[in-house]
């Protein structure tokens, strides 16, 4: 299917680069027939039981198309937590952790951490790329570093005068 994908894209591209009546006729043509389909997809999933829904939206391409139409059942959180809970087993073999931090304006916050020595570029990549696809109307997909836990000071420690050089401190 992803190669289907990547052919009919392709072939939009080339459409919609090629001057002339019938190209912008082709275009309006599968703009229109876009739109029938769309409309068509939303009065199936009024007429389907949750259940039903749910295993529709668990497909990868039809849960696309329910974006792509705006029909889908479930909001953007939902599919963007579902999806980082999807790749947690994957991340997790990397000794990386994400968590969703939030969407604002449009942008899923993910908080990674973890990854040792080769840092967690290629999961960085990976969750942008997973959540775009969950949620393709999301404006982008921002990595942030995980906030530090608060510093512990004992409270003996704030009760003391400071020390100073004569008392020996370096």
């Amino acid at each position: 299917m992803a190669d289907r994908l990547a052919r009919l894209d392709e072939t939009l591209g080339r459409l919609e680069q090629t001057p002339g009546a019938t190209a912008e006729t082709a275009l309006d043509a599968v703009t229109m027939l876009t739109e029938v389909y769309g409309e068509a997809l939303a009065r199936v999933m009024e007429h389907i039981p949750a259940a039903a829904a749910e295993s529709l939206v668990a497909d990868d391409l039809v849960g696309h198309l329910l974006v792509l139409h705006d029909v889908h059942p479930e909001p953007v959180e939902r599919r963007v937590a579902r999806t980082l809970d999807g790749l947690r087993p994957r991340l997790g073999r990397q000794g990386i952790e994400a968590d969703l931090v939030g969407i604002e304006a449009g942008t899923a916050r993910v908080g990674l951490k973890g990854g040792g020595c080769g840092g967690t570029e290629p999961a960085a990549e990976l969750v942008r790329e997973a959540l775009l696809a969950a949620a393709p109307e999301l404006a982008g997909v921002e990595l942030v570093a995980p906030k530090a836990p608060p510093a512990f000071v004992p409270v003996d420690a704030l009760l003391r005068p400071p020390a100073t050089a004569a008392d020996g401190a370096a």
